[in-house]
């Protein structure tokens, strides 16, 4: 509470003893902005705008503090006083804290709805379009809300978790893990606002803890890591130009197909082998440098050999503007490889995992994944630059290697 103007006096009761306020001098003073004390740190308080409350003066380990009482226009000076004394009574004789007391109960009654709902409004204006946030907020509203949207968000626990998503998590795997995911994400904001003691409860919740071993979900097919290389060797000699070498380009940086087809002359700083990807191009509107190995650099120098005037993309298209995603999917098409360009991301995270001894968060800084715990994003906004262009240096190595062996071992 902020500091009081000065108390307005009041004339005593003759043999009252109970204080200087009487109920007319209460009903005066109401149309008086100011403040009256009525004795024992029991003041009246009239504002300008004509509220008026009641509250009482206490001291806790040398602090003071306010606590409010009531509005004076339904609390009666009577009323008031009585529960000044039990203000005064737990504060002095029993220890409590009440102002901290009352400011923890007001964070434990925070629902997971919303929790929810301040996490997408703060989040707004980073969702890649507007479609990423209106499929955010329907999950949650179809799959999150009945079961967990009235609970206090400190209290969900991981079987809270389990019981809202395990009908959705076996007959639609993919929804199920995005489901999972955003209630993590929302839990981890509340912990981060001070809503919740401990972090999400679900970060552990993989087939085999909890959560029963889902049957299906759509992947993005992938090549295998240990083909990767020979793939290259036949991608070079498959013809084309433009397609082949920005099929070649994503191989190499583990990037998402729209960062590469877009990617502008400008972005590119050769001299230290670095490409900074706009936050336009990026999925989650973050702009993201990527270290380039000596091998993405050679196919930047064979895009520059043949670079376009009339355009500063780096991998145009036909009629010299963004190259379209069929393109490269033609490229392993013709190829018959039955893969996508984006399982490419996955042959590469699949390279580390079980390839190499570099640092699971390493790999996924590589990926442009975010990390949904705010806290350890907090200590990762370097990038861990150094770290990852050792890595896409390792990986431009394997992928050049036409009879690949393990990493790290």
């Amino acid at each position: 509470m902020g500091k009081f103007p000065s108390v307005g006096k009041a004339t005593p009761r003759c043999g009252a003893g109970m204080g200087k306020l009487t109920a007319n001098e209460v009903k005066a003073a109401l149309a008086k902005p100011g403040a009256y004390g009525d004795g024992d740190g029991l003041f009246l308080k009239v504002s300008k705008s004509g509220g008026a409350s009641w509250l009482v003066r206490v001291q806790h380990d040398r602090k003071r503090r306010d606590i409010g009482l009531g509005s004076a226009k339904l609390v009666t000076l009577a009323a008031a006083r009585a529960k000044a004394a039990e203000v005064r009574k737990a504060t002095r004789e029993d220890g409590r804290d009440l102002v901290a007391e009352k400011r923890k109960a007001k964070v434990e009654a925070v629902t997971f709805r919303e929790a929810a709902l301040a996490y997408l409004e703060t989040h707004k204006d980073q969702w890649a379009n507007a479609k990423h946030g209106d499929q955010w907020t329907s999950t949650l509203e179809t799959y999150a809300f009945p079961a967990l949207g009235s609970k206090q968000v400190g209290s969900i626990s991981a079987g809270d978790i389990i019981t809202a998503i395990s009908e959705v998590w076996t007959a639609k795997p993919e929804t199920g893990r995005r489901v999972r995911q955003r209630i993590c994400a929302v839990l981890d904001y509340g912990h981060a606002r001070g809503w919740r003691t401990t972090e999400a409860p679900a970060r552990s919740l993989t087939a085999g803890k909890g959560l029963p071993k889902q049957s299906g979900g759509k992947h993005h097919a992938a090549m295998s890591y240990v083909e990767v290389s020979a793939f290259l060797i036949r991608l070079k000699a498959s013809g084309g130009v433009w397609g082949r070498l920005a099929l070649e380009f994503v191989i190499l940086t583990a990037a998402r197909s729209q960062e590469v087809r877009r990617a502008a002359w400008n972005e590119f700083d050769l001299e230290n082998g670095l490409w900074t990807v706009p936050a336009e191009h990026m999925k989650m509107k973050h702009e993201h440098i990527v270290p380039l190995s000596p091998e993405a650099l050679a196919v930047l120098r064979s895009a520059s050999a043949v670079r376009l005037t009339t355009t500063d993309l780096v991998f145009p298209g036909s009629n010299g503007g963004v190259m379209s995603d069929a393109t490269l999917l033609a490229v392993l098409r013709r190829m018959e490889e039955p893969v996508t360009v984006h399982g490419f991301r996955s042959s590469f995270r699949t390279w580390v995992a079980e390839a190499t001894n570099f640092p699971g968060e390493v790999a996924e800084a590589a990926l442009a994944h975010q990390n949904p715990n705010e806290v350890e994003r907090a200590y990762q906004r370097g990038g861990l630059l150094d770290k990852r262009r050792k890595l896409m240096q390792e990986w431009g190595a394997y992928c050049a290697n036409d009879t690949p062996t393990p990493v790290g071992f």
